[in-house]
């Protein structure tokens, strides 16, 4: 495969250079942000060879590659030059979930590779002690010890590169207000711990070394300054005044409010964190073991990276990411390994072979795209798989002791002070590995076209369709409007089939009727979702409108409660539609069979206006 015309194609097909506002890249995707997001032809991104899968969330267009994702970079920057093709990328309005999440995705990214490479010899500086070959009291402990800590100490250095990509200011000025709040004189004052003033105006003493959200801060801050210096500059002057503006206003700012609220902010995720580790220690990595493809696939990944580089920092370990995502690493290459093993196809058979290996090493996303997520069972198979790991990695106390990708690579970022705990690591690979691989050799999957299973399937299919056709039992539409089938979903999580098999009604009213006879085993909170069992045993899972989540309940109002018998058409939630949309969200409504794989089939709709209360699929 030559992923230097990958990256080439890739390239022209979402606008050339001049619609590239910024290009990053992780360990195997290539994250765009665009100009003109109408020029992006993502059909014919997603037909490139070399191309896995593209996803599009987080206030990022992903292009998933695999591990040659670097050849495909370097060949678009000799294109694009080194930030992309200049200028600024249009303000669009996102949401405040999204807008987060791509502000950690494009500060963290060009960081990764220091904080991996410092973490790997922290790794290896582990092995050399354990095996008693330096000793820690000399010269060589020390340096090493040194060049393994550089990038966390000056952590705040390099999240100024990547927040000033973000924010779009000179990369440079906030590097300058990161060595300011690292400097020795400043050192030298917390160190003193006398108390000091700017102009008369008391200023709190924070250690800036390791941290996170101070510096992210201080940059944000900074892109308005420089703008307001860019437009009160005369011209002639403005190579002096410019910064000198700037880095006046903003570094003030940063040392008497930002830089203390930022440690404030920093301590309480801490404090959070280790109260819900003492309380429900099995919680975090069982969760992350579970639900990390879910966050990969809608691009809310990186949502914990910051908490996690906080506290292995701070701590000298960590149990926010690390642990869960040892298991779901590792269980997700399980189930494609059993795939692998399993298929008679011989294409499925080789790239599940090649991208199981991978993801037992640390590096997910060409499994996840190119064979689990695509044949869903095997994904429930890796979180079920993460989920079970998780638990005892979180009961056994678990922790990542350097920054890395966790797989059995890494397995030596988890030697550290306890000696037990790379045993628990090991254990926590062989549960993931087993349970994975054995849920999804049990649960199976379809096979691709053209093999003898998926002819004797369809035939099967067939027979039962017209032998049982009349006996259909029916999935009413829940709402009235417009039933359209899930890959309309903008919601790779719905749209993929992942949750289940279904439909999605775009409402016209906002009045949610029960589309079954059944009992109703689960209602949100937030009332943006129900659950009901039918009386045959489906489960059926509605969800109002996507990331509708955030509206925490308002505009909902719940006519229901968990444990109620419906019948088709009792009303169990309203929802102020005008307002919903209003506020930017898509209300297209998922009605889900999430437990389809025990059922015979079910058979779906074609895309039509619908009322609430007619038929909008059948299980026979």
């Amino acid at each position: 495969m030559n992923y230097k015309k990958t990256g080439l194609d890739v390239l022209e097909a979402v606008g050339g250079k001049d619609n590239v506002a910024m290009l990053t890249h992780c360990a195997t995707r290539l994250r765009f942000e665009f100009r003109d997001k109408g020029q992006v032809d993502k059909e014919a991104v997603e037909k490139i060879p070399g191309v896995i899968s593209v996803v599009d969330r987080g206030g990022q267009f992903q292009v998933v590659i695999g591990n040659e994702v670097q050849t495909a970079f370097r060949a678009i920057k000799e294109v694009t030059g080194e930030m992309g093709g200049g200028g600024e990328a249009p303000k669009e309005k996102e949401k405040l979930l999204t807008r987060i999440i791509s502000i950690i995705s494009t500060t963290f990214t060009p960081v990764i590779p220091a904080l991996v490479g410092g973490g790997m010899i922290k790794a290896v500086l582990a092995i050399l002690t354990l095996l008693n070959l330096v000793n820690t009291d000399g010269s060589t402990y020390q340096m090493l010890n040194m060049i393994s800590d550089g990038a966390f100490y000056f952590m705040p250095v390099l999240l100024a590169y990547g927040a000033s990509i973000k924010f779009q200011c000179s990369p440079i000025l906030a590097m300058t207000l990161a060595c300011t709040l690292l400097h020795p004189t400043w050192s030298g004052m917390l160190a003193a711990g006398a108390p000091i003033t700017f102009f008369g105006i008391p200023v709190i003493l924070s250690d800036y070394s390791y941290s996170v959200l101070p510096i992210i801060f201080t940059v944000w801050i900074m892109s308005y300054a420089e703008r307001f210096a860019e437009r009160v500059s005369p011209s002639m002057i403005k190579f002096f005044t410019k910064p000198l503006i700037t880095l006046l206003i903003t570094a003030p700012i940063a040392f008497l409010i930002v830089g203390p609220i930022g440690v404030f902010l920093n301590d309480i995720i801490a404090v959070g964190a280790e109260f819900i580790n003492g309380k429900a220690s099995w919680l975090i990595p069982a969760l992350m073991g579970a639900l990390q493809p879910v966050l990969v696939v809608s691009g809310t990944a990186w949502a914990m990276t910051p908490i996690a580089t906080m506290q292995l920092t701070k701590t000298g370990s960590e149990m926010i990411n690390g642990p869960g995502m040892l298991a779901s690493n590792v269980a997700q290459g399980g189930a494609t390994l059993a795939v692998a093993v399993k298929t008679k196809n011989k294409e499925l058979k080789q790239l599940a072979s090649s991208t199981g290996i991978t993801a037992v090493l640390g590096i997910t996303e060409p499994s996840l795209y190119g064979v689990t997520l695509k044949l869903k069972r095997p994904l429930i198979a890796s979180m079920i798989g993460g989920g079970i790991a998780g638990i005892y990695a979180g009961l056994s106390g678990l922790v990542r002791y350097a920054f890395v990708s966790p797989g059995l690579a890494a397995l030596p970022a988890f030697i550290g002070e306890n000696p037990m705990n790379i045993v628990h690591a090991v254990v926590t690979c062989v549960i993931a590995f087993g349970a994975a691989f054995a849920a999804a050799w049990i649960l199976g999957f379809e096979e691709p076209e053209g093999t003898v299973e998926k002819v004797e399937e369809k035939a099967k299919s067939e027979t039962r369709k017209e032998g049982s056709s009349q006996e259909a039992y029916a999935i009413c539409s829940p709402v009235s409007g417009r039933a359209v089938p899930l890959s309309k979903v903008d919601d790779a999580v719905f749209s993929s089939g992942v949750l289940g098999k279904g439909m999605a009604v775009i409402p016209e009213e906002g009045k949610l009727y029960s589309p079954v006879k059944g009992t109703i085993t689960a209602l949100f909170d937030t009332k943006h979702a129900i659950g009901i069992t039918c009386e045959n045993g489906a489960e059926i899972l509605i969800h109002i409108g996507i990331d509708t989540v955030n509206l925490q309940g308002e505009h909902f109002t719940a006519h229901a409660k968990v444990g109620d018998e419906v019948q088709v058409g009792t009303l169990l939630v309203e929802f102020d539609r005008e307002k919903i949309l209003e506020l930017g969200y898509d209300l297209i409504t998922p009605v889900l069979i999430v437990n389809y794989g025990n059922l015979h089939d079910v058979v779906l709709s074609e895309e039509r206006e619908i009322r609430a209360g007619e038929k909008l699929m059948g299980i026979c």
